[in-house]
């Protein structure tokens, strides 16, 4: 299953590059890239523009963009790498031009770790974190006493506790931070019991709790399907968990490069590729943020 070989290989918790701690490692791209190539579509010559991902299954989701750019005179280069770290030190040293594999959080997090200049230019998706059971078959059905198990991580498991507060299960401090904690619970609406689990050993505990907030990467290695979710993600406004293609600070005061990004950004955020969203990988890819001009915003 196509969805299998991406997460696999390129998440470690939703989405995508949940961790935000890092080493360094390789990357395969090749160097002395430059988007624009002094030319653009009108001369009648190709702009070849170098975009960094994780995992295969970007070339899935970049097919349409890639082949509607084709008419624009841009040839779209899909560049993998193994790892979460290299792509934002590849795009910052100008080995690609840009790259599309991380969220808000994560980018954040390399800036202020690495002073990259880099910086956000389009939305892409968001993948839902999702309550599953093998014992109930609604939130209404779980009752004081009753186990649920979150990753114990800090990004993972502050949106899980998110997700409980949107079912109803709990209610979170006013005051809880960004990624809050079991400490930040005001109310148990039910009095549930909350476990915190490594996220990759959650979905098979599932016989052991009555019920689980499973990263969408575990969810889909143990055949767990989104419509089997006892509750659905409907944290989805949260900009910080929104994925998004990033680009290098500098190239955006470059009115040639600005041009062509913008017809990359807008290939993607497109019919073609919602329809892959929804046919080819039933619902773990949700569109957020395409009305967003983050190029006005970087001025």
């Amino acid at each position: 299953m196509k969805l299998k070989r991406f997460f696999a290989a390129a998440l470690a918790g939703t989405l995508l590059a949940l961790s935000l701690t890092a080493c360094g490692g390789n990357t395969n791209a090749d160097t002395n890239t430059d988007a624009s190539n002094d030319t653009a579509a009108s001369t009648g010559e190709t702009t070849t523009v170098k975009l960094g991902v994780v995992g295969s299954i970007y070339e899935d989701l970049w097919a349409p963009a890639k082949e509607a750019l084709k008419e624009e005179g841009i040839d779209l280069e899909i560049v993998q790498f193994s790892d979460y770290v290299t792509p934002n030190n590849a795009l910052a040293n100008g080995e690609i031009d840009l790259n599309a594999f991380q969220h808000r959080i994560y980018l954040q997090s390399e800036v202020e770790n690495y002073g990259y200049e880099i910086q956000a230019i389009g939305n892409t998706f968001i993948i839902p974190l999702n309550l599953y059971s093998d014992k109930v078959s609604s939130v209404d059905e779980l009752k004081d006493g009753d186990t649920v198990a979150i990753p114990d991580d800090l990004t993972n498991g502050g949106r899980a506790l998110k997700v409980l507060e949107s079912a109803g299960l709990i209610t979170l401090k006013a005051d809880a931070g960004f990624s809050p904690t079991v400490d930040d619970i005001e109310t148990y609406n039910t009095k549930i019991q909350i476990e915190e689990l490594k996220a990759n050993v959650i979905p098979s505990s599932l016989p052991d709790v009555t019920a689980a907030v499973v990263n969408g990467n575990y969810a889909l290695d143990f055949g767990l399907k989104t419509e089997e979710a006892i509750y659905k993600d409907s944290v989805l406004d949260e900009e910080q968990y929104w994925n998004l293609i990033a680009a290098r600070t500098a190239d955006l005061k470059d009115p040639t490069k600005v041009d062509v990004y913008k017809k990359v950004v807008a290939a993607f955020q497109s019919d073609a590729t919602e329809k892959v969203f929804h046919d080819d990988f039933g619902g773990y890819f949700i569109k957020v943020g395409w009305d967003q001009d983050l190029f006005s915003e970087a001025q």
